[in-house]
């Protein structure tokens, strides 16, 4: 059984940019903290439904003078322990939040000094009033239209007008908040849920929520093998796909589904944030969760996206990205192609049946506004939406200027990344078709071999061996080599002929930089490993850039690519698959060690330094690889289940609980009697 708790418990997690605090693993459906303070209670940036900067729940205060130490840490994913010591009084405090929204703390205070001392317990009065026992407060949130309401109780009221410990004595008390909407949920509701919580013991409510929390990775296949490092690392891949769960429950979002990240681009100022977050629905990310979610049990897991996705469709077929009040813009992404593969494993359920229609709007709704340049190749003609901001491409043909916000110096393109999402939507939505009985199946791969046709031709430049970007009028190519020429190697549309240059884009010339795999080649003029245009950051220190770092968005892509062109040659690769493979496993941590879970948005491509901080970032892929490549399952289009593992060094491993269609496949690998598929009706006992 992974207890995940165990597999990623650590000490101090914090963010990089803010020295001290505390990261929370725990998340509710709507309700999360993006960090604590060091110090009792829940105050630091605390969110809900979206980023919103809530100060303080509430906090206790005491009468000692001393300055505190700072606190011993043990993070775990389902709950946050902090010892401190303020002089001779000291804590030992248990903070988590529930997926009803419900911030907890469990406090023990002990007097270990010679005189008495005082313990209050502090709210916001900006927003909060005590009524009785109680503290009720109410916040209009404008930008997100909605109302918070905060119900605050704890098992000690004496706690709100002061609890006096004595020298040599120890005081346990329970602090609760619960945080919903004035139009959704009720008072009497939320103070006769606190006033429950607050009864029981706190052992039994740290045990309760250990264990609803485990229960999300009860429902996950079990994989241990000879490595540590790896079942550490699919562990915490897990953890990312549940702390980004969210269920918002209102308005537009008024579904289950993974938000990109709960750490933002954004001011930590209280109720005011300003910037970029990542806390919305954004469907440029919504396919790599599908492809990792589709191995979850729960097959209800990766669908209640679609309908939000429908409402967000444009006529034009693209989804947009959304808040609960505003419409953002349409990010290219592959919903066609991840939605067929969750198919393949979930089986194609009515929700997924219902989502035909809406992919098949994706793909000729982009075909035909998009493609409008002669050929069935995507105009891309605003760089952000592809998720890609600053390839240099885009201003190849003006010899990369120095101020790249000049639009006189800006070129629309023919992306392959673009292409290549088109083709694959095309081919999924063909396989959706194939197994709903729609006739509609041909024509979908007969546009998926057109734009194939077209990326092969045009977008392939033989003397150098990579995948191009064209001009969006001449087709002439933009000859630098940008992290997306892997892309149609991940699509698997080339042949033998292509091998060549792949392997020469893999090696140190290109793209094996010390923490690979960058998002342009270091011979690109304007190569900037760190994030800038030519030394100058547009976007900040830690803005989107992609001229030169690493992204775990693109590894997993492009690693994906080379696992599957290594599977389909003898395993001729798998050597150079591990190594990229290992080195992006190491990116999951700050000091590139298996101390503390850590993955952010980008990397410095040299150095390996995180760029940005935006921590459990989940705009990437990598449960779907391991249980792919590193283990080699394969589920055909007639159910067919095959393994087939790529030799990453591991001298054994088995994955257990692999719900495929019905049916729980498990997977055993020795290196000294090679691979074995067993399948039963029902899943096997936890142990």
């Amino acid at each position: 059984m992974m207890r995940i708790d165990e597999l990623l418990r650590t000490g101090r997690r914090g963010l990089r940019t803010r020295p001290g605090s505390l990261l929370l693993g725990p998340t509710g459906a709507r309700l999360w903290a993006e960090m604590l303070n060091d110090r009792p209670g829940f105050s630091g940036a605390i969110d809900f439904i979206h980023k919103i900067n809530i100060p303080l729940l509430f906090g206790i205060n005491h009468d000692r003078p001393q300055p505190p130490l700072p606190s011993e840490v043990e993070w775990r994913p389902s709950h946050l322990t902090t010892r401190s010591q303020f002089g001779t009084l000291s804590l030992e405090e248990r903070r988590y939040v529930t997926w009803e929204d419900q911030a907890v703390s469990t406090q023990r205070w002990h007097n270990g000094g010679t005189a008495p001392t005082m313990l209050k317990l502090c709210i916001d009065p900006d927003w909060v009033d005590l009524h009785g026992d109680t503290a009720i407060g109410e916040r209009r949130i404008d930008a997100h239209d909605f109302t918070l309401r905060a119900v605050i109780g704890t098992s000690h009221p004496e706690l709100w007008s002061g609890l006096t410990l004595l020298p040599g004595e120890s005081v346990d008390f329970v602090v609760a908040a619960a945080v919903g909407l004035t139009d959704q949920d009720t008072l009497a509701q939320m103070i006769g849920n606190i006033a429950d919580l607050i009864k029981q013991p706190a052992s039994t409510l740290v045990a309760k929520q250990v264990d609803d929390y485990q229960s999300f990775f009860d429902a996950i296949p079990r994989l241990t093998s000879s490595s540590p490092v790896l079942d550490r690392l699919y562990a915490y891949r897990w953890f990312l796909l549940r702390h980004n769960l969210a269920r918002p429950g209102r308005g537009p979002l008024d579904g289950t589904f993974f938000y990109e990240g709960r750490s933002h681009k954004m001011t930590k100022t209280p109720w005011n944030p300003e910037g970029w977050e990542f806390s919305k629905l954004i469907p440029l990310s919504t396919p790599m969760h599908l492809i990792e979610a589709r191995w979850h049990h729960d097959q209800g897991l990766g669908t209640g996206v679609f309908p939000l996705l429908a409402a967000t469709q444009r006529p034009d077929g693209q989804f947009d990205a959304r808040t609960l009040t505003k419409t953002i813009h349409p990010y290219a992404n592959f919903m066609g192609w991840a939605s067929y593969q969750y198919a393949l494993t979930q089986g194609l359920s009515d929700a997924l049946r219902d989502a035909i229609t809406v992919l098949k709007k994706q793909v000729l709704g982009e075909s035909e506004f998009l493609a409008t340049g002669g050929d069935n190749l995507p105009i891309q003609q605003r760089h952000q939406l592809t998720g890609k901001e600053y390839q240099p491409s885009y201003w190849y043909f003006h010899d990369y200027p120095d101020d790249p916000l000049d639009p006189a110096t800006y070129t629309p393109l023919k992306r392959v990344d673009r292409a290549i999402y088109q083709y694959l939507n095309a081919r999924g939505v063909a396989g959706l078709c194939r197994l709903a009985g729609d006739a509609e199946a041909t024509s979908f791969d007969a546009l998926a071999d057109a734009i194939a046709e077209n990326v092969l031709s045009k977008q392939w430049d033989a003397e150098t061996g990579f995948f191009y970007d064209l001009h969006h009028q001449t087709d002439e190519k933009a000859m630098v080599r940008n992290v997306v020429g892997f892309y149609p190697y991940w699509a698997e549309i080339t042949d033998e002929t292509h091998l060549p240059g792949l392997l020469d884009a893999l090696g140190p010339r290109h793209f094996d930089t010390p923490a690979p795999l960058p998002s342009v080649s270091p011979e690109c003029p304007v190569f900037q490993p760190g994030g800038s245009w030519k030394g100058r950051f547009l976007k900040g220190r830690n803005g989107c850039m992609w001229d030169g770092p690493t992204w775990p968005y693109t590894n997993s892509i492009a690693i994906d690519g080379l696992g599957k062109i290594s599977q389909q040659n003898g395993h001729a690769y798998d050597e150079l698959y591990a190594h990229f493979f290992w080195k992006y496993a190491m990116l999951h941590g700050p000091q590139c060690d298996r101390q503390t879970p850590y993955l952010v948005e980008h990397y410095d491509s040299m150095t390996g330094e995180p760029i940005s901080d935006e921590p459990d970032y989940n705009h990437s892929y990598l449960i779907d690889i391991i249980i792919r490549q590193v283990v080699g399952l394969d589920i055909a289009e007639d159910g067919q289940v095959t393994a087939n593992p790529i030799n990453i060094g591991l001298d054994h491993f088995t994955l257990e609980n692999v719900q495929i269609n019905g049916q729980y496949v498990t997977v055993y690998f020795h290196k000294a009697t090679g691979v074995e598929i067993t399948t039963v009706s029902s899943p096997q006992p936890k142990s």
